[in-house]
């Protein structure tokens, strides 16, 4: 051999170079989030109307009504706002198995509904329905 010696030969190299696979997982890694918060603004939501047969009311059904103002009605009967509980208190005896159906107005705001909703579950009344129309009686 002239002028050379065996270590400047060309060795294998027995390791993976994962350099350029951490490259292309950072740039997949950037692009999904970027991405993924675009997916999820203004998501329309047209909901269905219920097709299923309407579950039997009891013969006496006991209502809270939030009518558009925002006055709350137990049954027939306005109630002060604060005196929610007490009202529902007097209208089922005290039975918290009682089932309350909530309505409310359609000028109303969802959060309007699930804060009488969430104070009426936090006094322990679980079994809360929400009413809403029929599908052929909608306008």
């Amino acid at each position: 051999m002239m002028g050379g010696s065996e270590d400047d030969e060309l060795t294998e190299q027995h390791e993976i170079n994962v350099t350029p696979f951490i490259d292309v997982m950072l740039v997949l890694l950037i692009i999904f989030m970027v991405a993924a918060p675009l997916a999820t603004v203004d998501v329309n939501v047209d909901l269905p109307a219920a097709r299923g047969a309407a579950s039997p009311r009891p013969e006496q059904p006991l209502y809270v009504t939030i009518a558009a103002d925002g006055r709350i009605s137990i049954g027939d009967e306005a109630v002060a706002d604060a005196a929610l509980i007490a009202g529902l208190e007097a209208a089922t005896g005290g039975d918290r198995q009682a089932r309350l159906f909530l309505r409310g107005d359609r000028s109303i705001s969802y959060g309007q509904v699930m804060g009488v909703m969430s104070r009426m579950r936090d006094a322990g009344w679980t079994r809360i329905a929400l009413v809403g129309l029929d599908q052929g009686a909608a306008p």
